[in-house]
């Protein structure tokens, strides 16, 4: 199987949250002492295509996931494009429209991807074992469709993968199958056992920099509440950048994109090691910013918003 180089790798939430905002997608930044939120770099649209349309989000399951954490997972995919209650995880998805009305002049796609659950594969049996290169990873996305999809990997806290806790959270990126055919992949870890202080903040004490008190996930899983958050950015990522000619800032090897460009920013007032302000819980006093689903509530991302250049949150 061919594959292409990896985007947006998902930086460590900790380290790059202490080192200029956090991450929740790519390259780590320098330590930046202001308190005050960095304005995020001017983005750069670099005419490759975009998702659009229909697209299914595949979700392979590898290793051992409990039947609540699937549910959390699944339930904040079905919110992409379903939610009444505002501020909604379908709300926050409509942002990455800005992206496309910005070259709908140049008649390429005009509206970002309908995404809606696709295929469940099951690989409890860690059928490559339990250390996962980057080769192994796309050799797993490529058992979801390369049509109209997106094959999102997602490996429980007892896998190892080359790079997680180290340099990144998840990562997305596009390979090609036996066919020849060119799907786009996103992997995310379960870090609850291994860097939960860093690929799961706010929801654990970082490991560096500030030190403020964890936040109470809201779905009471701070490893599968993590992983949300990282998929979530990789998600919008993977809309607007699938293979590494769309849009982003900087380097091609490590770009800051829609939700890396915002890294460590999920309500107003984010500064590092403070997420911004939230909603919370009254039963729980679990910290929220969006409504999905089924009752449920997750945190998202900010994203960089191109009609305004500028961090959008929804609370």
């Amino acid at each position: 199987m061919a594959s292409s180089s990896l985007f947006s790798c998902l930086l460590i939430t900790t380290l790059v949250i202490l080192s200029s905002l956090f991450c929740s997608a790519s390259a780590a930044r320098k330590l930046n002492g202001s308190t005050q939120a960095p304005q995020p770099p001017p983005f750069m649209y670099h005419n490759g295509p975009l998702l659009a349309g229909k697209v299914s989000v595949n979700l392979l399951w590898y290793g051992t996931f409990t039947p609540s954490q699937r549910a959390i997972i699944s339930d904040f995919v079905a919110s992409l494009s379903s939610g009444k209650e505002q501020p909604s995880v379908a709300a926050w998805w409509k942002t990455t429209q800005n992206y496309y009305r910005v070259i709908a002049s140049r008649k390429l796609s005009s509206s970002s991807p309908a995404l809606s659950i696709g295929s469940h594969i099951l690989d409890y049996g860690y059928s490559l074992g339990k250390s996962l290169t980057t080769q192994k990873i796309e050799q797993l996305a490529a058992k979801g469709s390369p049509k109209n999809t997106i094959n999102v990997v997602l490996t429980s806290s007892d896998v190892t993968v080359d790079g997680f806790c180290l340099s990144r959270c998840g990562t997305h990126g596009s390979a090609r199958n036996r066919k020849n055919r060119r799907f786009a992949f996103i992997w995310v870890g379960n870090s609850d056992t291994q860097c939960p202080g860093q690929c799961a903040w706010p929801f654990h004490q970082p490991i560096y920099g500030p030190q403020g008190p964890p936040l109470v996930a809201p779905n009471n899983d701070v490893g599968a509440d993590g992983m949300v958050i990282n998929l979530a950015g990789l998600l919008a990522e993977t809309a607007t950048n699938p293979f590494g000619n769309g849009y982003y800032q900087g380097s091609a090897e490590a770009p800051l994109e829609a939700a890396s460009a915002c890294a460590g920013i999920f309500g107003k007032g984010a500064y590092p090691g403070y997420p911004g302000e939230l909603l919370v819980d009254r039963a729980t006093g679990a910290s929220y910013n969006a409504h999905g689903v089924n009752g449920r509530k997750f945190l998202v991302p900010a994203l960089f918003d191109p009609a305004t250049s500028s961090c959008s949150t929804l609370v």
